[in-house]
């Protein structure tokens, strides 16, 4: 379905590009073989839809008339309006427009990444990462939310979605206005207006269960001028540590626990003990158990605990 909308969005473009006079609503059926197969009513609707999702695009559509007396209305799309000027980057520029392209470790990003470079390659840019000196990272995104909340983001169109609390497990229905994403020790999270709490929110999209829903239209909501993702996101911060864990990780693995070490001890040479500080016990269990057998907890008790109870939960277990 999805498929069968973008060819129709980009044969109404071609369509409307294609001459310089107005074309009629009928010539514009006529010209397009899934507008023809439509009832009249049917067709109205999606033609509506289609002019609204190019609008929402920036591609706005011109309405008028080479009838002097204003006869029936007509529709076009002048290039002048549509396309890109020549676009000349530096070589520090392309530089970064090449490494760029290569952050994105998620399949709908690294889809766009490689499009745009390919699009500005044929133009006569070269892109070379060498040029910038900077270590390479990727930035990877597997929350099944992650596709909706950053398009609804791009798009400025609120949504709802069913929030589990840390704290208490319980889910919530949240209603947010999205005003961008960051990514902390491997999580994404969305920051924005809370309609709920009325107040600036962070949410981390691994939390969020179900599907992301719109609540409302795109573009129905500014992003103040003032606003400081940066200062939401300060939430990110941890409080001060409280207790300290002592590990068990097999050698070669867990290295974001191993950076946060404040103690290593080689027991063998297929593991270490590695002392780790940390304040909220369900978190450093939700991470320790992402390593499944790599990482084993020989102290505080109560963290061993939770560290079996959520693999015995993912293991479909009973305790």
């Amino acid at each position: 379905m999805a498929q069968r909308k973008t060819e129709r969005l980009m044969n109404l473009v071609f369509t409307l590009l294609a001459t310089e006079q107005f074309l009629t609503k009928d010539q514009i059926r006529a010209s397009i073989a899934e507008y023809r197969e439509d009832s009249d009513a049917a067709f109205e609707r999606k033609f509506e839809r289609d002019k609204q999702e190019l609008r929402e695009l920036g591609i706005e559509i011109e309405v008028g008339s080479h009838d002097a007396l204003g006869g029936v209305a007509g529709y076009r799309l002048l290039r002048s309006d549509v396309e890109l000027p020549q676009i000349d980057l530096t070589v520090e520029e392309a530089a970064v427009i090449g490494l760029a392209g290569q952050l994105w470790d998620h399949a709908g990003m690294a889809q766009e990444s490689r499009t745009a470079l390919a699009k500005l390659k044929t133009i006569g840019n070269r892109f070379d990462p060498s040029a910038v000196r900077m270590i390479e990272s990727r930035l990877t995104a597997h929350e099944p939310a992650f596709d909706d909340v950053f398009d609804a983001t791009g798009r400025r169109m609120p949504i709802a979605f069913e929030y589990r609390a840390r704290s208490t497990g319980e889910s919530t229905t949240r209603h947010l206005e999205p005003w961008g994403m960051v990514s902390y020790r491997d999580h994404w999270y969305v920051g924005g207006y809370d309609r709920d709490r009325r107040a600036p929110r962070l949410f981390r999209l691994s939390r969020i269960v179900g599907d992301v829903r719109p609540h409302g239209r795109p573009g129905e909501y500014e992003v103040p001028e003032d606003a400081d993702l940066k200062q939401v996101a300060r939430a990110l911060h941890p409080p001060a540590p409280e207790a300290t864990a002592v590990l068990r990780i097999a050698a070669g693995r867990a290295h974001l626990l191993r950076r946060r070490a404040t103690a290593v001890e080689r027991i063998d040479p297929t593991a270490d003990r590695v002392e780790v500080e940390y304040a909220v016990t369900g978190d450093l269990a939700d991470e320790i158990a992402a390593h499944g057998p790599d990482v084993v907890v020989e102290s505080p008790a109560e963290l061993r605990d939770a560290v079996i109870a959520r693999l015995r939960t993912l293991a479909g277990v009973s305790a």
